[in-house]
């Protein structure tokens, strides 16, 4: 099993790798907006507490769905080689629609299967997460 530390996307928040190869399946960790060398969040803003006081889902998917096209493409896979999509956001009522609405955007060619969770909070002040299957 091959791990992948992609020099494109956000540093790991913890002890793993942006993703794993087993045989030709590419398993990637769970992937959120942040940028790579940047604790800034884009769509987020925060107090000077580490609080969210505003954000804004459209522009924080728009930052995940570019980060995991850098990992996939850094380990040979792409965006229409997703076989499988899970979604975490933190605010299933008012970000469903937005993110639907983006993910149909970015999936026009591939429609992988999707599973999509509401949870209580992320690691970091974020409002979606996505963990991806692809293949290579």
């Amino acid at each position: 099993m091959d791990k992948l530390y992609s020099s494109k996307a956000p540093e790991p928040v913890g002890s793993y790798p942006h993703a794993r190869q087993v045989g030709n399946l590419l398993f990637l960790s769970g992937m959120g907006p942040r940028q790579k060398g940047s604790k800034q969040i884009p769509g987020v803003t925060l107090d000077d507490k580490g609080n969210i006081t505003s954000y804004d889902i459209e522009v924080q998917c728009r930052s995940v769905f570019e980060n995991i096209k850098a990992v996939l493409e850094e380990a040979g896979s792409d965006w229409n080689k997703i076989v499988d999509v899970t979604v975490f956001l933190t605010n299933m009522k008012a970000d469903f629609a937005i993110y639907n609405r983006v993910y149909a955007e970015y999936f026009k060619e591939n429609q992988p299967c999707r599973t999509t969770v509401e949870i209580k909070s992320l690691p970091t002040p974020i409002g979606v997460e996505l963990k991806v299957i692809a293949t290579i």
